[in-house]
């Protein structure tokens, strides 16, 4: 947490220069050597403060931090990418909050890996496509760019799938994992109230509606395409991938509250099994 603090103090640059918000998007140099300064400045300070498994860690959070302070500069100027500054609070916070909670709820779990920052190649490439179609359209098509009204509509839906997924988590406790569990632990109890009364997998209908909130966000029409099928394809296999093992953990309890609950995702059912 002191890391990821220490990153988004970034944030804070524009009032120690006595210049504007829009520090990142002018095009002076000023403010691009006040960014590197800072970086170089807090990375010496992680190095020092924490020995070398700690900085891995430090050092990640430090950067989602950094990109959140980054976004806030972006979101609080006038410039076309205002827009994308919303985008990078939501995606930095949405991945630090993945090793927070995770911290909190399942510490005996912890890894590097639950920032999910290595995910999957797939995730990265649907990333860096949504960078390059944000890019791109807003070269050639700039008034796509400023539907402030369909951003906000984005970035409710992203703001709803994080908390969404995130009650999912502490909820669950330390039922939670990044990773389909195929052998049950004597503490493995089948998680029912909460969001998991309102459906049966909250923390994928989160990221679900997460994830292309985040393509309306930036106002990415074949992005939204792209994330809703091929997220959509993802959790169904995800999905019946894992109710075959909470099938063969509880039995006819899971079998009777999958009966009763919905899964939460559209044309979604998951494994169609009966004991």
């Amino acid at each position: 947490l002191c890391s990821f603090l220490l990153g988004a103090s970034v944030a804070a640059l524009p009032l120690l220069l006595g210049s504007s918000p829009a520090l990142l998007a002018g095009p002076g140099l000023r403010g691009r050597l006040a960014l590197a300064l800072h970086v170089a400045g807090v990375n010496a300070a992680l190095l020092l403060l924490y020995p070398r498994p700690l900085y891995k860690i430090a050092v990640r959070a430090c950067f989602l931090g950094f990109a959140f302070g980054c976004g806030l500069l972006l979101s609080a100027g006038r410039s076309a990418w205002r827009h994308f500054g919303w985008y990078m609070c939501s995606l930095s916070l949405f991945h630090y909050s993945e090793y927070l909670v995770t911290a909190i709820n399942n510490p005996r779990s912890l890894s590097l890996d639950s920032f999910l920052l290595n995910h999957s190649f797939e995730y990265n490439l649907a990333a860096l496509s949504s960078w390059v179609e944000f890019t791109l359209e807003k070269l050639f098509f700039p008034e796509l760019k400023q539907i402030t009204w369909l951003s906000t509509v984005g970035l409710l839906m992203v703001i709803f799938g994080d908390c969404l997924r995130k009650a999912a988590m502490l909820t669950a406790g330390s039922n939670f994992n990044h990773i389909v569990q195929n052998e049950k632990s004597d503490t493995h109890t089948l998680v029912t109230s909460g969001v998991y009364g309102w459906f049966r997998h909250p923390s994928y209908v989160g990221w679900f509606y997460w994830s292309i909130g985040t393509q309306v966000l930036l106002c990415n029409p074949i992005c939204v395409v792209g994330y809703a099928l091929a997220s959509w394809r993802f959790f169904r296999e995800r999905i019946e991938e894992e109710e075959i093992t909470l099938i063969h953990f509880f039995g006819e309890e899971y079998l009777e509250y999958k009966r009763k609950v919905p899964s939460g995702l559209p044309f979604i059912k998951g494994v169609k099994l009966e004991l």
